[in-house]
Protein backbone atom coordinates (compact mmCIF):
# COMPACT_ATOMS: atom_id res chain seq x y z
CA UNK A 1 0.00 0.00 0.00
CA UNK A 2 1.57 3.30 -1.06
CA UNK A 3 0.30 6.77 -0.28
CA UNK A 4 1.04 8.84 -3.40
CA UNK A 5 2.91 12.12 -3.33
CA UNK A 6 4.76 12.45 -6.60
CA UNK A 7 6.82 15.53 -5.67
CA UNK A 8 8.73 14.07 -2.70
CA UNK A 9 12.35 13.02 -3.20
CA UNK A 10 14.42 10.78 -0.94
CA UNK A 11 17.22 13.36 -0.85
CA UNK A 12 14.84 15.74 0.93
CA UNK A 13 14.97 13.55 4.07
CA UNK A 14 18.65 13.89 4.84
CA UNK A 15 20.70 15.21 7.75
CA UNK A 16 24.34 15.06 8.85
CA UNK A 17 25.08 12.70 11.73
CA UNK A 18 28.55 12.43 13.33
CA UNK A 19 29.52 8.76 13.43
CA UNK A 20 30.43 8.94 17.12
CA UNK A 21 26.73 9.48 17.98
CA UNK A 22 25.71 6.06 16.61
CA UNK A 23 25.22 3.95 19.75
CA UNK A 24 27.32 0.77 19.58
CA UNK A 25 26.03 -0.91 22.72
CA UNK A 26 23.02 -0.68 25.04
CA UNK A 27 23.12 1.25 28.30
CA UNK A 28 23.56 -0.73 31.50
CA UNK A 29 19.94 0.05 32.43
CA UNK A 30 17.41 0.24 29.62
CA UNK A 31 15.30 3.10 30.97
CA UNK A 32 18.31 5.36 31.57
CA UNK A 33 18.18 6.39 27.91
CA UNK A 34 17.33 10.00 27.14
CA UNK A 35 13.89 11.02 25.91
CA UNK A 36 13.17 13.96 23.65
CA UNK A 37 9.59 15.22 23.95
CA UNK A 38 8.34 16.67 20.65
CA UNK A 39 4.97 18.29 20.04
CA UNK A 40 4.00 16.99 16.63
CA UNK A 41 2.49 20.36 15.66
CA UNK A 42 4.80 22.91 17.29
CA UNK A 43 8.15 21.14 17.71
CA UNK A 44 10.64 20.41 20.50
CA UNK A 45 9.06 20.52 23.94
CA UNK A 46 11.54 19.13 26.48
CA UNK A 47 14.54 16.93 27.24
CA UNK A 48 14.02 14.16 29.77
CA UNK A 49 14.96 10.56 30.56
CA UNK A 50 12.93 7.52 29.59
CA UNK A 51 12.14 6.41 33.15
CA UNK A 52 10.22 9.71 33.46
CA UNK A 53 7.87 8.66 30.65
CA UNK A 54 5.06 8.70 33.23
CA UNK A 55 5.43 12.50 33.40
CA UNK A 56 4.33 12.70 29.75
CA UNK A 57 1.55 10.12 29.72
CA UNK A 58 -2.00 10.38 31.06
CA UNK A 59 -4.24 7.88 32.88
CA UNK A 60 -6.22 6.06 30.22
CA UNK A 61 -3.52 6.27 27.54
CA UNK A 62 -3.08 3.04 25.58
CA UNK A 63 0.47 1.96 24.73
CA UNK A 64 0.56 -0.48 21.81
CA UNK A 65 3.72 -2.60 21.77
CA UNK A 66 5.13 -5.10 19.29
CA UNK A 67 5.79 -8.38 21.12
CA UNK A 68 7.86 -9.97 18.35
CA UNK A 69 10.98 -11.84 19.40
CA UNK A 70 14.22 -11.67 17.44
CA UNK A 71 15.60 -15.04 16.44
CA UNK A 72 19.39 -15.64 16.41
CA UNK A 73 19.19 -15.68 12.64
CA UNK A 74 22.86 -15.25 11.68
CA UNK A 75 24.55 -18.58 10.97
CA UNK A 76 28.26 -18.98 10.32
CA UNK A 77 29.44 -22.16 8.64
CA UNK A 78 31.19 -23.56 5.60
CA UNK A 79 30.42 -24.97 2.21
CA UNK A 80 30.54 -28.74 2.04
CA UNK A 81 33.27 -28.26 -0.57
CA UNK A 82 35.20 -25.91 1.73
CA UNK A 83 35.21 -22.15 2.33
CA UNK A 84 33.39 -20.03 4.91
CA UNK A 85 29.74 -19.02 4.46
CA UNK A 86 27.31 -16.77 6.26
CA UNK A 87 23.55 -17.25 6.19
CA UNK A 88 21.03 -14.70 7.47
CA UNK A 89 17.52 -16.11 7.91
CA UNK A 90 14.76 -13.75 6.79
CA UNK A 91 11.45 -15.57 6.52
CA UNK A 92 10.27 -19.11 7.26
CA UNK A 93 8.46 -20.65 4.29
CA UNK A 94 7.55 -24.00 5.87
CA UNK A 95 8.88 -26.42 8.48
CA UNK A 96 12.36 -26.74 7.00
CA UNK A 97 12.63 -24.04 4.32
CA UNK A 98 13.68 -20.40 4.75
CA UNK A 99 14.28 -17.35 2.65
CA UNK A 100 17.76 -16.08 3.49
CA UNK A 101 20.67 -13.92 2.46
CA UNK A 102 24.00 -15.69 1.95
CA UNK A 103 27.66 -14.76 1.64
CA UNK A 104 29.57 -15.10 -0.61
CA UNK A 105 26.48 -14.72 -2.78
CA UNK A 106 28.19 -15.15 -6.15
CA UNK A 107 29.62 -18.52 -5.18
CA UNK A 108 26.52 -19.97 -3.54
CA UNK A 109 24.44 -21.12 -6.48
CA UNK A 110 21.46 -23.44 -6.71
CA UNK A 111 22.46 -26.84 -5.33
CA UNK A 112 25.22 -25.51 -3.08
CA UNK A 113 25.42 -27.32 0.25
CA UNK A 114 26.36 -25.73 3.58
CA UNK A 115 27.08 -27.10 7.04
CA UNK A 116 26.92 -25.34 10.41
CA UNK A 117 28.14 -26.29 13.88
CA UNK A 118 30.11 -29.47 13.17
CA UNK A 119 27.36 -30.78 10.89
CA UNK A 120 24.59 -30.20 13.44
CA UNK A 121 22.73 -28.24 10.75
CA UNK A 122 22.89 -28.71 6.98
CA UNK A 123 21.43 -26.52 4.25
CA UNK A 124 21.04 -26.71 0.49
CA UNK A 125 20.13 -23.83 -1.79
CA UNK A 126 16.98 -24.61 -3.79
CA UNK A 127 16.38 -21.35 -5.66
CA UNK A 128 17.55 -17.78 -6.25
CA UNK A 129 14.99 -15.11 -5.37
CA UNK A 130 14.70 -11.35 -5.78
CA UNK A 131 17.06 -8.91 -4.03
CA UNK A 132 19.81 -11.50 -3.67
CA UNK A 133 17.77 -13.80 -1.45
CA UNK A 134 17.98 -17.61 -1.56
CA UNK A 135 15.50 -20.36 -0.76
CA UNK A 136 17.24 -22.86 1.53
CA UNK A 137 16.13 -26.26 2.81
CA UNK A 138 17.61 -27.22 6.18
CA UNK A 139 18.00 -30.60 7.89
CA UNK A 140 18.95 -31.27 11.52
CA UNK A 141 18.68 -34.10 14.10
CA UNK A 142 15.14 -35.30 14.70
CA UNK A 143 15.80 -35.18 18.44
CA UNK A 144 15.99 -31.36 18.31
CA UNK A 145 13.69 -28.57 17.22
CA UNK A 146 14.93 -26.02 14.71
CA UNK A 147 14.55 -23.35 17.40
CA UNK A 148 16.86 -25.31 19.70
CA UNK A 149 19.43 -25.65 16.92
CA UNK A 150 19.25 -21.91 16.22
CA UNK A 151 19.61 -21.08 19.89
CA UNK A 152 22.78 -23.17 19.99
CA UNK A 153 24.36 -22.05 16.71
CA UNK A 154 22.85 -18.69 15.76
CA UNK A 155 23.99 -15.16 16.50
CA UNK A 156 21.86 -12.04 16.81
CA UNK A 157 21.62 -10.24 13.44
CA UNK A 158 22.68 -6.79 14.61
CA UNK A 159 22.22 -3.84 12.22
CA UNK A 160 25.15 -3.07 9.89
CA UNK A 161 25.97 0.19 11.68
CA UNK A 162 26.72 -1.65 14.96
CA UNK A 163 30.31 -2.88 14.93
CA UNK A 164 30.76 -4.13 18.50
CA UNK A 165 29.73 -7.66 19.56
CA UNK A 166 26.76 -8.02 21.90
CA UNK A 167 27.74 -9.66 25.18
CA UNK A 168 24.15 -10.45 26.19
CA UNK A 169 21.82 -11.36 23.31
CA UNK A 170 18.78 -10.56 25.48
CA UNK A 171 19.68 -6.86 25.27
CA UNK A 172 18.51 -6.98 21.64
CA UNK A 173 15.10 -8.19 22.85
CA UNK A 174 12.33 -6.18 24.47
CA UNK A 175 11.39 -7.34 27.98
CA UNK A 176 7.95 -8.26 26.62
CA UNK A 177 9.20 -10.19 23.55
CA UNK A 178 7.11 -13.31 23.06
CA UNK A 179 6.42 -14.36 19.44
CA UNK A 180 9.59 -15.55 17.65
CA UNK A 181 10.14 -14.51 14.06
CA UNK A 182 11.94 -11.18 13.67
CA UNK A 183 15.23 -10.53 11.91
CA UNK A 184 15.55 -7.24 13.81
CA UNK A 185 14.28 -5.82 17.09
CA UNK A 186 11.44 -3.29 17.41
CA UNK A 187 13.94 -0.96 19.01
CA UNK A 188 11.56 1.63 20.50
CA UNK A 189 10.59 -1.01 23.03
CA UNK A 190 14.15 -1.67 24.18
CA UNK A 191 13.87 1.22 26.68
CA UNK A 192 11.15 -0.39 28.80
CA UNK A 193 11.87 -2.29 32.01
CA UNK A 194 9.39 -4.38 34.02
CA UNK A 195 9.59 -1.73 36.78
CA UNK A 196 8.69 1.09 34.39
CA UNK A 197 5.86 -0.94 32.88
CA UNK A 198 4.46 -1.62 36.35
CA UNK A 199 4.68 2.07 37.27
CA UNK A 200 2.81 3.09 34.11
CA UNK A 201 0.14 0.47 34.67
CA UNK A 202 -0.38 1.67 38.25
CA UNK A 203 -0.97 5.23 36.99
CA UNK A 204 -3.69 3.95 34.66
CA UNK A 205 -1.87 3.37 31.38
CA UNK A 206 -3.24 0.38 29.44
CA UNK A 207 -0.99 -2.07 27.59
CA UNK A 208 -1.95 -3.69 24.28
CA UNK A 209 0.22 -6.14 22.34
CA UNK A 210 0.36 -6.94 18.65
CA UNK A 211 2.93 -8.78 16.54
CA UNK A 212 4.88 -7.67 13.50
CA UNK A 213 7.92 -9.72 12.53
CA UNK A 214 10.50 -7.15 11.48
CA UNK A 215 12.34 -7.92 8.25
CA UNK A 216 15.66 -6.62 6.98
CA UNK A 217 13.80 -4.22 4.71
CA UNK A 218 14.05 -1.96 7.76
CA UNK A 219 17.75 -1.47 7.01
CA UNK A 220 17.68 -1.49 3.23
CA UNK A 221 18.18 1.92 1.62
CA UNK A 222 15.55 3.55 -0.56
CA UNK A 223 17.12 3.18 -4.00
CA UNK A 224 14.67 5.21 -6.06
CA UNK A 225 14.99 9.00 -5.94
CA UNK A 226 11.22 9.46 -6.08
CA UNK A 227 9.62 8.25 -2.86
CA UNK A 228 6.47 7.17 -4.69
CA UNK A 229 8.52 4.62 -6.67
CA UNK A 230 9.82 2.80 -3.58
CA UNK A 231 8.18 -0.49 -2.61
CA UNK A 232 8.29 -1.71 0.96
CA UNK A 233 9.06 -5.32 1.82
CA UNK A 234 6.05 -7.17 3.23
CA UNK A 235 6.12 -8.17 6.89
CA UNK A 236 3.85 -10.59 8.73
CA UNK A 237 1.56 -9.23 11.47
CA UNK A 238 -1.08 -10.47 13.91
CA UNK A 239 -3.63 -8.29 15.68
CA UNK A 240 -6.08 -10.02 18.03
CA UNK A 241 -9.75 -9.28 18.62
CA UNK A 242 -8.97 -8.59 22.27
CA UNK A 243 -6.36 -5.98 21.28
CA UNK A 244 -8.64 -4.26 18.77
CA UNK A 245 -11.49 -4.13 21.28
CA UNK A 246 -9.29 -2.31 23.81
CA UNK A 247 -8.07 0.15 21.18
CA UNK A 248 -11.52 0.86 19.77
CA UNK A 249 -12.99 1.42 23.24
CA UNK A 250 -10.17 3.86 24.04
CA UNK A 251 -10.74 5.79 20.82
CA UNK A 252 -14.50 5.92 21.42
CA UNK A 253 -13.82 7.35 24.89
CA UNK A 254 -11.40 9.96 23.57
CA UNK A 255 -8.32 8.36 25.11
CA UNK A 256 -4.97 8.44 23.33
CA UNK A 257 -3.59 5.47 21.39
CA UNK A 258 0.21 5.64 21.38
CA UNK A 259 2.27 3.34 19.18
CA UNK A 260 5.54 2.13 20.66
CA UNK A 261 7.65 2.02 17.52
CA UNK A 262 7.05 2.41 13.82
CA UNK A 263 6.28 -1.32 13.55
CA UNK A 264 3.27 -1.00 15.88
CA UNK A 265 2.24 2.13 13.99
CA UNK A 266 2.32 0.36 10.61
CA UNK A 267 0.13 -2.50 11.85
CA UNK A 268 -2.43 -0.16 13.41
CA UNK A 269 -2.63 2.05 10.34
CA UNK A 270 -2.89 -1.03 8.08
CA UNK A 271 -5.80 -2.38 10.11
CA UNK A 272 -7.82 0.81 10.66
CA UNK A 273 -10.64 1.62 8.28
CA UNK A 274 -11.73 5.06 7.08
CA UNK A 275 -14.19 5.36 9.99
CA UNK A 276 -11.30 4.99 12.44
CA UNK A 277 -12.22 1.48 13.60
CA UNK A 278 -9.33 -0.95 14.11
CA UNK A 279 -9.96 -4.43 12.75
CA UNK A 280 -8.38 -7.66 13.97
CA UNK A 281 -6.60 -10.00 11.60
CA UNK A 282 -3.30 -11.40 10.42
CA UNK A 283 -1.43 -11.28 7.15
CA UNK A 284 1.23 -9.26 5.39
CA UNK A 285 1.58 -5.51 5.25
CA UNK A 286 3.72 -3.39 2.94
CA UNK A 287 2.20 -0.06 3.93
CA UNK A 288 4.54 2.84 3.15
CA UNK A 289 3.78 5.95 5.21
CA UNK A 290 5.30 9.30 4.25
CA UNK A 291 4.17 12.95 4.23
CA UNK A 292 0.73 13.26 2.73
CA UNK A 293 -0.60 10.25 4.65
CA UNK A 294 -3.70 10.84 6.80
CA UNK A 295 -3.29 8.92 10.07
CA UNK A 296 -6.44 7.03 11.05
CA UNK A 297 -5.50 5.48 14.39
CA UNK A 298 -2.55 6.69 16.43
CA UNK A 299 -2.38 9.83 18.57
CA UNK A 300 1.23 9.46 19.67
CA UNK A 301 4.44 7.69 18.68
CA UNK A 302 7.41 6.62 20.77
CA UNK A 303 10.38 5.86 18.56
CA UNK A 304 14.17 6.03 18.32
CA UNK A 305 16.24 8.36 16.16
CA UNK A 306 16.34 7.04 12.59
CA UNK A 307 18.78 6.86 9.70
CA UNK A 308 18.99 9.64 7.11
CA UNK A 309 16.85 9.04 3.99
CA UNK A 310 15.13 6.05 5.63
CA UNK A 311 11.47 5.06 5.36
CA UNK A 312 11.25 5.36 9.16
CA UNK A 313 12.33 8.99 9.01
CA UNK A 314 9.66 9.57 6.36
CA UNK A 315 7.02 7.96 8.60
CA UNK A 316 7.69 10.23 11.58
CA UNK A 317 7.81 13.22 9.21
CA UNK A 318 4.31 12.23 8.07
CA UNK A 319 3.14 12.10 11.69
CA UNK A 320 4.66 15.51 12.42
CA UNK A 321 6.47 17.38 9.63
CA UNK A 322 9.94 17.13 8.14
CA UNK A 323 10.67 20.69 9.31
CA UNK A 324 9.88 19.79 12.94
CA UNK A 325 11.69 16.45 12.72
CA UNK A 326 14.80 17.98 11.16
CA UNK A 327 14.95 20.73 13.79
CA UNK A 328 14.62 18.12 16.54
CA UNK A 329 17.35 15.95 15.00
CA UNK A 330 19.72 18.91 14.65
CA UNK A 331 19.12 19.66 18.33
CA UNK A 332 19.73 16.00 19.19
CA UNK A 333 23.09 16.15 17.40
CA UNK A 334 23.95 19.34 19.25
CA UNK A 335 23.00 17.77 22.60
CA UNK A 336 24.83 14.53 21.71
CA UNK A 337 21.90 12.16 21.92
CA UNK A 338 22.63 8.52 21.03
CA UNK A 339 21.21 7.44 17.67
CA UNK A 340 19.65 4.34 16.10
CA UNK A 341 18.92 0.89 17.58
CA UNK A 342 20.70 1.17 20.94
CA UNK A 343 20.23 4.94 21.09
CA UNK A 344 17.83 7.33 22.79
CA UNK A 345 14.11 7.86 22.20
CA UNK A 346 11.59 10.46 21.07
CA UNK A 347 7.91 10.88 21.96
CA UNK A 348 5.79 12.60 19.31
CA UNK A 349 2.29 13.65 20.34
CA UNK A 350 0.24 16.74 21.11
CA UNK A 351 1.73 17.77 24.43
CA UNK A 352 -0.22 20.10 26.72
CA UNK A 353 2.51 20.76 29.30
Amino acid sequence: MIIKNEDLLVSHFDYILPENLIAQSPLQKRSDSRLMIIDRQTGLKAHDVFYHLDHWLKPGDVLVVNNTRVIPARLLGRKSSGGQVECLLLERVDANMWKALVRPGRRLLIGAEMVFGDDLLQGVILDRLDDGERLIRFTWPESMTFEAVLDQLGEMPLPPYIHLPLSDKNRYQTVYAKESGSAAAPTAGLHFTPELMDKLERMGVEWVSLTLHVGLGTFRPVKSEKISEHKMHSEFYQLSEQATAKINIAKAEGRRVIAVGTTSCRVLESQTNERGLVQSGSGWTDIFIYPGYDFKCIDGLITNFHLPKSTLLMLISAFSSWEIVKDAYLKAVEEEYRFFSFGDATFFALHDR
